[in-house]
């Protein structure tokens, strides 16, 4: 089974910038439907962007819409999550999961098989 690695995380002033990956081992992300999702304390955890395994479509949520970017590199087996413009209400854990299925991206973290360990991300006013 595929097992993921989140990185890229860290400290930022607000309007920064910060690019997630997530990256795959013991198996391709290419089978994968790619869904990130972040929690803040206190928060329940919160669908933010996906790619199918297909190379799209891509999902965002309104609150990061024009902010955020996800690709993939199936050629490394990595995902990106590209954040511009980070504001203070984007501190969080971040988390990568994989969906193995039809090409789509489950909104619902229930339905994706793997999760990697999450990488903090922190916005600074």
């Amino acid at each position: 089974q595929v097992q993921l690695v989140e990185s890229g995380g860290g400290l930022v002033q607000a309007g920064g910038s910060l690019r997630l990956s997530c990256a795959a081992s013991g198996g391709t992300t290419s089978a994968y439907n790619i869904g990130w999702f972040r929690q803040a304390p206190g928060k329940e955890r919160e669908f933010v962007a996906g790619i199918s395994w297909s190379g799209g479509p891509t999902y965002d949520v309104d609150s990061v819409k024009g902010r955020f970017t996800i690709s993939r590199d199936n050629a490394k087996n990595t995902v990106f999550l590209q954040m511009n413009s980070l504001k203070p209400e984007d501190t969080a854990a971040y988390y990568c999961a994989a969906h193995r299925g039809s090409p789509r991206v489950p909104r619902v973290g229930a339905e994706y098989d793997v999760w990697g360990q999450g990488t903090q991300v922190t916005v600074s006013s």
